[in-house]
C-alpha cells in the first residue's frame, strides 16, 4: 500500500519556503515512492519557481505531486483524510480539525515539526525531539536539518551529483545553457558571478568595487533581485533581458528559471551570491566559491548562526569569512575591492575545502532518506 504524506508550506520568506517544500515533495515522491499533496498558501510564489502551476486551480497534480491551495484554517476533515504521514514546515499551525482528525486516526499519523537549517550546535540535542500535543492523543516530533551524524542532514537528489559532473565536463553545455538567457560571447569570457540576496545587501558599493576593478566580470541577477541597486546600475528598468556594461562590469537580469535550471546557473558560474536556505544549500552543493546573505533577524541573532557555518565550514578560508560577514553588515566599513580580491586570490582553497565539504556532509546521508527512514520507524 503506498504511503501517503501531507506537507504543509506558508510562503514567509517568498521563494525559499516554497523553494525547499517543492523539492521534499518531488524528491519524496519520485525516489521513495510516496504519494504526496503539499498545501501550500501562495502559488504566485510557487508558479515562479515552477511554471507548470496553475494559480488559479483549487487542486492539481504537478509531476506526480498532488498541490492544494490551502486558503484558510477552515473545512472538515475526516481521519481518512488524513495522510501516514504529516508534515509542518517552519511551525505553521495545522487546520484545527485536520489535527482532531488525526487523533481519530488507527494507527494515528506520524507527525513531523520540520525546521530551518542551521549549523548551530543545540540542533543536535533537539533533532527528534518529541513533544505531545496538550489535549489530544498526538505527539509531535522536530526533525532538523544539519551538517552532522545528529542532525537530518541535507536535501540532496539521488542524481544531483552525476549531472553536475556532466554538466561541468562539457564546456559547452554551461555556454549554451548562458547564451539561452541572453548571455553573449563577451559575457561569457568573463568571470561570471550569479546574485541572490535580499534587499538591503551592499549591492551598490560591490557593483562600484567590480565596475572600477581590473577584471571583467558578468553578473547575473534574476529579475526582481536587488532592484534598487540593479536599476541604478542599468539607468533603467530592472527586467528580465535588461543589460548594461559600465567599467569592467556588465549586468544582466535574468528570468526566474526552474529549480533544474538554477542548479545549471550555480554550476555555469565561478562564484555564486546566494541568500536563505534553499539556495544556500544548492550553492554547497554546486562546489564553486559562494557568499551566503542570511534571511535577517530582531536583533542580529542571524549574525549568531552565520558565524556559526563559517566556523564550521571556512575553516582557515579567512578571504571568504570576511566577505561573508561584511555582506551581511557585520562590518560596516568595507573595502569591497580588497574583499573581492582576497576572495579571488583564495578560490584554490575554496576548491578544495568544497571537495573536502562535500565528502564530509554526505556521510551522513540525504535528509528526505533520514527522514523516511525515521518516519518508518515511528509507525
Amino acid at each position: 500500500m503506498t504511503m501517503r504524506l501531507d506537507l504543509f508550506c506558508r510562503v514567509i520568506d517568498n521563494y525559499g519556503d516554497i523553494g525547499i517544500c517543492w523539492r521534499l515533495a518531488r524528491q519524496l515522491h519520485a525516489e521513495h515512492g510516496i504519494a504526496v499533496r503539499l498545501w501550500v498558501d501562495d502559488l504566485a510564489s510557487f508558479q515562479r519557481l515552477c511554471p507548470d502551476v496553475d494559480t488559479s486551480a483549487e487542486n492539481q497534480v504537478v509531476q506526480g505531486v498532488a498541490v492544494r491551495h490551502w486558503r484558510d484554517q477552515d473545512g472538515m476533515y475526516t481521519p481518512e483524510a488524513v495522510a501516514d504521514i504529516v508534515i509542518e514546515f517552519f511551525a505553521v499551525d495545522l487546520p484545527p480539525h485536520y489535527v482532531a482528525a488525526m487523533a481519530q486516526c488507527t494507527p494515528r499519523p506520524v507527525w513531523f515539526n520540520f525546521e530551518g537549517l542551521t549549523a548551530e550546535e543545540w540542533v543536535e540535542g533537539c533533532h527528534r525531539l518529541t513533544s505531545p500535543h496538550p489535549q489530544l492523543p498526538l505527539t509531535k516530533h522536530f526533525f532538523f536539518p544539519g551538517f552532522t551524524d545528529k542532525t537530518g542532514g541535507l536535501l540532496r537528489e539521488a542524481a544531483l551529483f552525476d549531472e553536475r559532473r556532466a554538466f561541468l565536463a562539457d564546456p559547452a553545455l554551461a555556454s549554451d545553457f548562458l547564451q539561452s538567457l541572453g548571455a553573449s560571447p563577451a559575457e561569457l569570457a568573463a568571470t561570471r558571478v550569479s546574485v541572490f540576496c535580499y534587499p538591503f545587501a551592499p549591492v551598490a558599493p560591490l557593483f562600484e568595487a567590480w565596475q572600477g576593478g581590473a577584471e571583467a566580470i558578468t553578473c547575473f541577477v534574476p529579475e526582481g533581485v536587488a532592484t534598487q541597486a540593479v536599476q541604478g546600475f542599468l539607468g533603467g528598468d530592472a527586467v528580465a533581458g535588461a543589460v548594461a556594461t559600465r567599467g569592467h562590469l556588465t549586468v544582466r537580469v535574468l528570468p526566474f528559471v526552474q529549480q533544474p535550471d538554477y542548479d545549471k546557473l550555480l554550476w555555469a558560474c565561478d562564484v555564486n551570491l546566494v541568500r536563505g536556505e534553499d539556495s544556500w544549500v544548492r550553492a554547497q552543493w554546486a562546489g564553486k566559491p559562494f557568499v551566503w546573505h542570511i534571511y535577517p533577524q530582531d536583533d542580529n541573532l542571524h549574525h549568531k548562526k552565520l558565524r556559526a557555518f563559517l566556523q564550521r565550514y571556512a575553516v582557515g578560508l579567512d578571504a571568504i569569512s570576511a566577505f561573508t560577514l561584511a555582506w551581511n553588515g557585520v562590518h560596516l566599513d568595507a573595502d569591497w575591492p580588497a574583499l573581492w580580491r582576497g576572495l579571488r586570490a583564495e578560490a584554490p582553497q575554496i576548491a578544495a575545502r568544497a571537495v573536502a565539504w562535500e565528502r564530509e556532509v554526505t556521510a551522513y546521508g540525504d535528509l528526505t532518506g533520514n527522514l523516511v527512514a525515521f518516519a518508518q520507524s515511528l509507525r
